[in-house]
This record gives structure tokens, C-alpha cells and sequence, in this order.
């Protein structure tokens, strides 16, 4: 055999090589499905441009910025309508919440004692907040005054149940509805799932409850193309609901029935980002509408609308 047809042989090699990569990537992270339904989205119901978040309106402001003091392992992220700040887990030991600003500065960290794998976080009202540990699947109730600076849950409230999957498959997100008075807890996968616990009354005052879970059973036609759950959020002033999917790069509105009306995918070349967004693991919305998201290790995204809502504070 020749050089010349040596040469030709690798090339074609390598080419079937790229192309098998390609081709498995595609369909591991099942984005010919996502692009489908980005591409049937973007002639929705006329009135989700303003009446719900709407994502194709949104565009990244702040994108990818470190932040400082945080090593690694950002997890869940809620914000506050009390302080006008937001707050986040620290996954990695030792355990910490992590309030911060708006841009994704640091403003003090507060060690989290008692739990072994804390990844969800919601504001609840003024000081109150909860937690979830994935490993215990257990939620807890904590307070964070002005002047914590440490949290013990081995005394505060909490409620615990099994999801049915391994110890590293279960609360992954969190979100509170003030209005309904209910917890939305998104399971990360095996299933993907997002339950909502009512009769929580414990959660605002301390005192007795009536414990309700049912499963919010969304689009199953796209809920299905999603790899996992890894934050949700409920934007009130819509009723909507955020769910990020961390392995598929995607945010995904939906409206309290289930219908997926907007997406927004985590890729470079959408809504101004350069690159992807790696390992997407916590999101909130502000009043104003403006979404933030931490990834792991370290980084900080904000993405803000293009248009102003006519819900937005």
C-alpha cells in the first residue's frame, strides 16, 4: 500500500471517528429533540410573550464569572425578596450558604453543621428558609438573621420521606409557593420527577401539618428528552415553572398544567453566551424577572430580559 492511500485510510479513520463522537453526543444529550421543539416554540401562543417569562427574551449580562472564595461545588440558589440578595449552597465540605449579590459577589458565608449532602435551597419568608439534603432526603427548616453565621439542623424542624431512588438520586431542587403554600421538590432522575408537598404550614409558623404530596406531571413529550433535574424554580407573578436540566443544557418554562411554552438553551450561540454552561446546578428568579444561575465549581451567570414584562416589580 502506498503512502498516499495510508494517508487517505487514517483520514477517512479519523472522519468515521469525529462522526461516531458526533453522532453519540447528539443523541446522549438528545438535542435533534430539544432543537425540535426550540424551533416549535418560537411560534407559541402570542400571549406567553407577555404573559409568561418568556426565554427567548432573556440574554446573558453576566456570563461565567467566578466566584471569589468559592472553591467548588455551587449548588442550589434561591432569592431573597426580604434582603434583595440571593442565596446558595455549598455543596462541597465544609457545608456553607453562601449569600450574595446580584452580581455574583460574595457578601458572607454561613457554615451549614448536621447535614451530608445539602443541595436545595428556597426562601420561604423574611428569615425563614429551607433545605434539603439529597443523601437524607430530608428538608429542613432553618432561620438567617442578619448576624448567623452558623446553622445547626440537628433541633429544627424538618420532614423527611424516600423518593425510592439511591441515596445520591433524590432532592436535588427546591422551590416555594407562597400564594399555595406548597414545596415544589424536583427529584435529580431515576425518575426525573418533580413532587409538590402541601400543608406545610410548619415551614412559616412552626406549628402542626397536614402532609399532602402529589407528582406535577408536565409535557412528557419534551419532559422525556430532559437527562436530568438538577434546579426548579416558581416564578409566582406567572405561576410558571423553571426546570434546569444541568446534562441537557436547557432551561425549560412551563405553565402550572404542564404545557412547555419556552426554552432556553445553555449553549454558545444562544442568548449571547459563548460557551456552555458547565454543570448548571442552581437557579432563581428575581422579582424583576431576571434569571441567576451558579454552576459547578465556582461560576455566576445572570441572564435579564430584552423586553420589559408587564408583570416584572
Amino acid at each position: 500500500m502506498t503512502v498516499r492511500k495510508v494517508l487517505i485510510a487514517l483520514v477517512l479513520v479519523a472522519l468515521l471517528g469525529i462522526a461516531g463522537i458526533v453522532g453519540y453526543a447528539a443523541w446522549h444529550y438528545r438535542v435533534p429533540g430539544l432543537a425540535l421543539y426550540w424551533l416549535a416554540m418560537q411560534t407559541q401562543d402570542a400571549r406567553w410573550k407577555t404573559d409568561g417569562l418568556w426565554l427567548p427574551h432573556y440574554r446573558v449580562t453576566i456570563e461565567g464569572r467566578p466566584i471569589e472564595g468559592i472553591e467548588d461545588d455551587a449548588s442550589g440558589l434561591t432569592y431573597s425578596d426580604h434582603t434583595g440578595t440571593l442565596f446558595a449552597i455549598i455543596n462541597k465540605s465544609p457545608h456553607t450558604i453562601v449569600e450574595l449579590d446580584t452580581e455574583g459577589r460574595v457578601l458572607r458565608k454561613i457554615r451549614l453543621h448536621g447535614l451530608r449532602d445539602p443541595e436545595g435551597i428556597t426562601h420561604v419568608r423574611d428569615n425563614v428558609f429551607a433545605v434539603a439534603d439529597e443523601r437524607d432526603q430530608a428538608v429542613y427548616r432553618i432561620e438567617i438573621h442578619p448576624d448567623t453565621t452558623q446553622i445547626h439542623v440537628r433541633d429544627v424542624p424538618r420532614i423527611t420521606f424516600p423518593l425510592g431512588g439511591r441515596d445520591n438520586r433524590g432532592y436535588e431542587g427546591l422551590s416555594w409557593d407562597s400564594a399555595g403554600e406548597r414545596l415544589f421538590v424536583s427529584q435529580e432522575k431515576d425518575p426525573l420527577r418533580v413532587l409538590v408537598i402541601s400543608g406545610l404550614p410548619d415551614l412559616l409558623d412552626g406549628t402542626d401539618f397536614d402532609l399532602r404530596i402529589e407528582e406535577w406531571t408536565p409535557d412528557h413529550a419534551l419532559h422525556r428528552r430532559l437527562i436530568d433535574l438538577s434546579s426548579l424554580t416558581l416564578h409566582e407573578p406567572t405561576g410558571n415553572l423553571l426546570l434546569l436540566s444541568d446534562e441537557s443544557a436547557v432551561v425549560v418554562e412551563y405553565t402550572p398544567d404542564g404545557e412547555a411554552v419556552s426554552l432556553l438553551p445553555l449553549w454558545p450561540g444562544f442568548h449571547g453566551l459563548t460557551r456552555r454552561v458547565p454543570q448548571a446546578e442552581g437557579m432563581a428568579v428575581g422579582p424583576d424577572g431576571t434569571l441567576y444561575i451558579v454552576s459547578e465549581p465556582n461560576l455566576f451567570y445572570r441572564f435579564e430580559r430584552t423586553v420589559p414584562a408587564t408583570w416584572a416589580r
